[in-house]
């Protein structure tokens, strides 16, 4: 993947989250890719039961399995980390 589509890949991850959980008071420009989702320094003001809805709409969208808890939280730091999660679960099928 290149750096194009990897630009293009956290703009979607970006506009997932918003779209599926309904925020208004930001875009996806807004975002930036390295804000942590959870925690004070949070733009999107998300909880826990955000956590699930978000990996929920990946698995789905991306036809990719989040199943462990631990490795749930470090993938959901930020859109950095679902990209770069995503970006080796689509090379791995890719190949």
């Amino acid at each position: 993947m290149n750096a194009e589509e990897k630009n293009n890949l956290k703009k979607e991850i970006t506009e997932l989250i918003i779209e599926v959980l309904k925020i208004t008071h930001v875009t996806a420009a807004e975002v930036p890719s390295n804000a942590p989702l959870f925690g004070q320094d949070n733009p999107l003001g998300l909880d826990s039961i955000d956590a699930i809805e978000i990996i929920l709409a990946v698995q789905q969208k991306y036809n990719v399995r989040i199943a462990d808890q631990n490795l749930a939280r470090v993938i959901l730091e930020s859109i950095d980390t679902i990209a770069d999660f995503l970006e080796k679960e689509l090379d791995n099928v890719e190949k």
